[in-house]
């Protein structure tokens, strides 16, 4: 996605200076930002992948997220905050393929690691709109390609704790074997459903992958949360899929106004079912407090609503 300047950038920048000195100060001559024994700080940029650091990383490593629960990812402003915790950090793991728009200037002048956990993931481009031709950026929602998230964080948490290695690569394996066991159950919700009656139809365009994956044809108002979303253009457009399509039900994510997809429910007949979860997870006492959670809960709602 375009890189964000402008009065936020500048911001950042002054903030980053700040904490990039508090940040030093805790450091101490030895380099590391954990003190002796301390075990490591992971930070990461948001609470899905969050949760895959835990998995992989146990006791071993200390792990939060920059945005909270229920926070858009995407345009979010980091707050001074933020900046302090991110220069005590021993590793930041972000998402890459420009989900987080603010990471550049956030990272700028903090001398802290940091691991793109979808390298490697095959990327779907953005087919329209303003990020036309470039990639999509929400791999994750995937359990195929999340393994390929999983396995960057064996080898970044590996590098930090190198005496933790086995158990990471322990965690990493048992979690992909989940993963995988999660896909092949996710692909066989989605055979059950009537082959005319597979088409997603979200506010954000945040499945591709998962739709590609798992056998679903993916339909959406806006292809990245942006702030010309639920344009009149794409209002009409989604209106006139869903009724060509005859698509039974249209869906939206909980980080995002759903007022757009709720006229094209009424306009087109089609029900509104609920809301989805892509960029954050729910409280721990909510629907989807992990993201094989999240994952499970989608493709079970998506079926419930296609099925008519």
């Amino acid at each position: 996605m375009p890189k964000t300047r402008g009065r936020v950038g500048r911001n950042l920048v002054a903030a980053v200076v700040a904490a990039g000195l508090l940040g030093a100060c805790a450091s101490g001559a030895g380099g590391t930002r954990a003190a002796e024994n301390e075990v490591p700080l992971v930070l990461t940029t948001f609470t899905v992948i969050a949760d895959m650091a835990r998995q992989v990383g146990g006791d071993a490593v200390r792990v939060d997220s920059i945005t909270k629960v229920g926070a858009e990812i995407h345009g979010y402003e980091p707050t001074p905050s933020d900046l302090r915790s991110a220069a005590s950090a021993d590793l930041i793991l972000d998402n890459g393929l420009g989900l987080e728009r603010w990471f550049e200037d956030f990272v700028a002048t903090l001398d802290v690691p940091h691991v793109v956990l979808s390298d490697g993931v095959e990327p779907i481009n953005i087919s329209a709109g303003d990020y036309e031709g470039l990639p999509n950026p929400h791999a994750w929602m995937s359990p195929i390609a999340g393994q390929t998230y999983v396995d960057n964080i064996v080898d970044a948490l590996s590098e930090l704790v190198p005496d933790a290695a086995e158990l990471f690569q322990a965690n990493g394996a048992a979690y992909n074997a989940e993963l995988q066991a999660l896909a092949d159950e996710l692909a066989g919700t989605v055979a059950e459903l009537p082959a005319d009656h597979r088409v997603l139809v979200s506010c954000e365009g945040a499945f591709s992958y998962l739709a590609r994956d798992i056998g679903l044809t993916e339909a959406y108002l806006w292809p990245v949360n942006s702030d010309t979303q639920g344009t009149p253009q794409q209002i009409r457009a989604t209106i006139e899929l869903v009724r060509d399509r005859d698509v039974p039900a249209v869906f939206c994510e909980t980080t995002v106004n759903d007022a757009s997809q709720q006229q094209v429910a009424r306009e087109s007949g089609a029900e509104f079912v609920g809301d989805l979860y892509v960029d954050s997870l729910s409280a721990t006492d909510g629907p989807v407090p992990s993201y094989l959670d999240l994952l499970r809960y989608d493709v079970d709602l998506i079926a419930e609503g296609l099925n008519g």
